[in-house]
């Protein structure tokens, strides 16, 4: 809960190339019967803007950084941007994938790594925007994954450089 008691600050970020309109609008109308939660949203150009929630269509990484920070909750599209920037800050995930056949990406890429983290218990799912209300409504029962550094592993470094002088 936000320190003050009055409800979550719960940050949406739908990524900086394309709209994700079913995200947004359904946080949207979730947000219109669950008022008390502060929900701010980074929406893209989407062709459908938000009537219950803060927005806007982008933000500078320094803003957009400061929103994770400040945040009880992001709730994402399922790029691995958004997924990681959550798990650096251990801030709790709940994503939702874009998927193909809506035309909203170009494959299911997105499909594939909601499933992978969810199974590795790393974020919430909601599949889509019909499981996201339900999704959102627990959304306070959240806890964090742990967080992860922003540099690759020692182990890492030292396979990529073990590999490149061994080419």
């Amino acid at each position: 809960m936000a320190s003050d008691g009055s409800g979550l600050r719960i940050f949406v970020t739908v990524g900086a190339q394309m709209p994700f309109d079913r995200l947004v609008l359904g946080v949207d109308a979730w947000a219109a019967e669950h008022p008390g939660h502060e929900v701010f949203a980074q929406i893209g150009p989407g062709a459908q803007l938000p009537k219950t929630i803060a927005y806007t269509e982008f933000l500078e990484p320094p803003q957009f950084r400061e929103r994770v920070e400040c945040c009880d909750v992001l709730v994402a599209h399922a790029g691995m941007g958004s997924i990681l920037t959550a798990l650096q800050h251990g801030k709790p995930v709940l994503v939702m994938p874009r998927r193909g056949d809506l035309r909203e990406t170009r494959n299911d890429h997105q499909v594939a790594t909601a499933k992978r983290f969810r199974a590795m218990d790393k974020v919430a799912v909601a599949m889509d925007e019909q499981e996201l209300p339900e999704r959102l409504g627990r959304i306070g029962e959240m806890d964090a994954a742990g967080t992860i550094s922003e540099f690759a592993s020692p182990q890492l470094l030292e396979a990529i450089r073990a590999f490149i002088q061994s080419s």
